[in-house]
């Protein structure tokens, strides 16, 4: 990557101080970040040109870079800034002309606490084998999780840790662990010629960015299978959708092979929401489904329907659904019963569940005052209750609570 150029550096920098997770430029439009997961134009900055937006794209890429975005029409990539922050950024084409997402990664990896991460977390990423997936939206704050746990890992166990990314978002330096990370179209050709390789690099741990297609899933459920422990992400928005995903990824006459496959290797999947909190700030609620023995009967015979009920009345072994964190979460103060009830497919379960959410809270604080509830209240991007503030030039304008 050459260097910057100063106008994107100050957009950039603007981006991270303000508190907003993504900057956005495009064509006749002025430099938009989104912050609370709403799009807001910069104060200050005119309308950009095509110019403008060619320059701050090409002083990202190198002639590698260069030629796949002119072949392909995109590109992602990842850098990072001294002194300003790391991003995830795709290069594409609309309309005839360049535009530009960035996704800022902090430097830092937050810890599960922080993030407010189910008790689940830890206990998943202490299994000696198998797989673990992390799902939701786009958005949703997978990478941040799994940056979490992996770095927990990393703290706290001497293995050797592997990871496929496409890009590279968190950076992990070596600590207990060894952590060796790949990025496709840099260090790798691609995603699953890394997962083929991963068996002769001796890892312990595999991280896969995403779980993409019939064969990346097919390799990691065989690395799961040998002894490995895998994470990896998928684009729904439940344990249930996400099993359905991988299962129906696969011709027929082989569904009943990989239920089987997968039955066995599952230890758990964790489906999280970023819901706008009062004050400002977003803040994570979490699906758990832990693969018990009864779990992995319904996997095997394809009854994905019937989960949410194991899940809902799993909560000795660490399971929940993602109403009774909403409901958690309305209780502890942290986001009001309108925004909880809007995340939910099922709101009249939300209602049903604060009741027991202000019971069981009221029960914590009267045993130890501060005595965090069972799945955290951590935020993402930024304070829990602390709307964050735009540098003087350029300044975000907008509503910094979502809706």
């Amino acid at each position: 990557m050459s260097t910057p150029d100063p106008m994107l550096e100050a957009l950039l920098r603007a981006t991270v101080d303000a508190g907003a997770s993504d900057l956005h430029l495009t064509v006749d439009r002025p430099a938009t970040a989104r912050r609370d997961g709403v799009l807001v134009s910069f104060e200050n900055v005119p309308v950009l040109t095509a110019d403008e937006v060619d320059r701050m794209v090409y002083s990202l890429l190198d002639d590698r870079k260069l030629a796949e975005l002119n072949e392909d029409r995109q590109v992602d990539f990842s850098f990072g800034l001294p002194d300003i922050g790391r991003f995830r950024a795709n290069a594409f084409r609309q309309r005839g002309h360049l535009a530009l997402a960035l996704r800022v990664v902090p430097f830092r990896v937050r810890t599960l606490e922080e993030l407010g991460a189910p008790a689940a977390c830890t206990t998943l990423l202490n299994k000696p084998y198998g797989i673990v997936l992390v799902v939701g939206p786009t958005g949703s704050g997978k990478s941040t999780t799994l940056a979490a746990m992996i770095d927990r890992i990393n703290d706290t166990k001497p293995v050797h840790i592997l990871t496929i990314e496409d890009p590279v978002e968190y950076v992990h330096h070596h600590k207990t662990a060894m952590v060796n990370q790949r990025e496709v179209g840099t260090d790798v050709g691609s995603f699953n010629d890394g997962l083929r390789s991963a068996l002769r690099e001796d890892p312990d741990v595999v991280l896969l960015g995403e779980m993409r297609d019939l064969d990346s899933i097919q390799i990691s459920l065989s690395l799961a299978e040998t002894g490995h422990l895998v994470f990896a992400t998928l684009h729904t928005n439940d344990a249930a959708q996400a099993l359905d995903r991988i299962i129906d990824v696969f011709p027929s006459e082989r569904r009943d092979q990989i239920q089987i496959m997968l039955a066995g290797a599952l230890q758990g999947v964790i489906s999280q929401r970023l819901m706008p909190s009062i004050g400002g700030g977003r803040v994570a609620a979490y699906e758990v489904m832990v693969a018990n023995e009864a779990i992995r009967n319904l996997v095997r015979e394809g009854k994905s329907r019937q989960m949410r009920n194991m899940i809902a009345t799993g909560a000795g072994e660490g399971m929940q659904t993602i109403e009774m964190d909403l409901a958690r979460l309305v209780a502890a103060g942290l986001i009001t019963l309108e925004t909880a009830m809007e995340g939910s497919q099922y709101p009249k379960e939300v209602q049903a569940q604060l009741a027991t959410a202000r019971a069981q809270m009221h029960a914590h604080s009267t045993l130890a005052s501060g005595q965090a509830g069972s799945s955290g209240s951590g935020t993402y991007g930024g304070a829990p209750v602390t709307s964050p503030v735009a540098p003087p030039l350029p300044t975000p304008v907008g509503s910094s609570n979502g809706a």
